[in-house]
């Protein structure tokens, strides 16, 4: 049977350096597939940023809603306006950055309905 989940129904997630809103997961009854709705603040001088992170056996896809944004990863960076998608091979180290004066907003698309047991953060040096 179809559902229409809101913004007002996601879990709030305490990830570094963005909120995150997971919409759609296996919490909400979905068999394989997760979406967030992220934002990712202008960063203020001194601030420490977040390092990358990968998925080890599923892809990522985001779609910019507004602001702008690089995405930082193995195969090269890659600049984000509204209305771009990037789509994150699995096992591609990445992060995402904020390279404007707006809060850069992303809807992230897994294929999975749990994406936190295949995500790992790359230790920082």
């Amino acid at each position: 049977m179809a559902r229409v989940l809101t913004t007002a129904e996601a879990k709030r997630l305490g990830l570094p350096g963005r909120t995150s809103l997971e919409i759609v997961s296996g919490e909400k009854g979905a068999r394989a597939v997760t979406l967030r709705l992220v934002e990712i603040p202008v960063p203020q001088p001194g601030e420490k940023l977040r390092g990358p992170h990968y998925h080890d056996t599923f892809e990522e896809c985001m779609y910019v809603l507004s602001g702008t944004g690089t995405t930082y990863a193995d195969s090269g960076e890659y600049p984000l306006k509204p209305g771009d998608s990037i789509l994150m091979p699995a096992g591609e180290r990445h992060v995402t950055r904020n390279t404007g004066n707006v809060p850069l907003m992303l809807l992230c698309f897994f294929p999975v309905p749990d994406i936190t047991t295949g995500t790992f953060d790359v230790p920082q040096t």
